[in-house]
């Protein structure tokens, strides 16, 4: 499975194709459910409150979403892609390890931030997804690490960084953004763009970010 697929399939109800009409359906779908869930979790949000906020009838979800779950997948995968794809480089990115660690991690960050609520949705309530769901969520998280880690060491090696364990050192960078969940308000004091250079700064700090390297 790429990064970027779903891990249910097919991802939808009834429907057979995407139009531009469609779409937007299924999104207005998703918004009024992602607002509903955020407020009220997910075991007391039913299709009745999802389908009484539309204004429209049952069969009108249920064309583009199987149930309940599978909206709340959906809600959820979007933003765990945008997350564990952003250490993905371009083969030919010329720029050295040390930037595109911190580069990727300000990526991670940003669109934690952006995803908000359901970004935090899979740290909320971890017991609603499927296996399937759960190992596909696995699979992007290693190859997420797996790149991390490995710019990681070269980082280190031409001297950039300074740590030991690469993997405690890398869980322990990203669970900046993991523990969000817990305060993360929009409209806190800091703004989203201020808070992710507030974020990006720490967590160079715990990866050891060498002061030259980061000037």
């Amino acid at each position: 499975m790429s990064p970027d697929q779903a891990p249910s399939a097919p991802a939808q109800g009834r429907q057979k194709s995407s139009t531009p009409g469609t779409d937007a359906k299924r999104a207005q779908i998703l918004s009024t459910a992602e607002r509903l869930f955020h407020a009220q979790g997910y075991a007391h949000t039913t299709m009745e409150q999802i389908v009484r906020e539309l204004g429209v009838t049952k069969p009108y979800v249920y064309y583009y979403f199987r149930n309940k779950q599978e909206i709340f997948e959906t809600l959820s995968w979007a933003p765990t892609v945008e997350c564990f794809t952003s250490m993905d480089f371009a083969d030919g990115d010329p720029r050295p390890a040390h930037e595109k660690v911190m580069a990727g991690l300000e990526r991670l960050i940003r669109a934690t931030i952006a995803g908000y609520p359901a970004a935090f949705f899979p740290y909320r309530e971890p017991q609603v997804y499927r296996p399937e769901y759960m190992a596909a969520q696995k699979r992007i998280a290693e190859h997420f690490y797996e790149r991390l880690c490995h710019l990681l060491e070269q980082g280190r090696a031409d001297g950039s960084f300074d740590f030991d364990d690469t993997r405690v050192t890398a869980q322990a960078a990203c669970s900046l953004p993991g523990f969000l969940y817990h305060w993360y308000r929009p409209d806190g004091r800091l703004s989203p763009d201020a808070m992710a250079q507030e974020l990006t700064r720490l967590a160079g700090r715990v990866l050891g970010l060498k002061r030259q390297a980061s000037g």
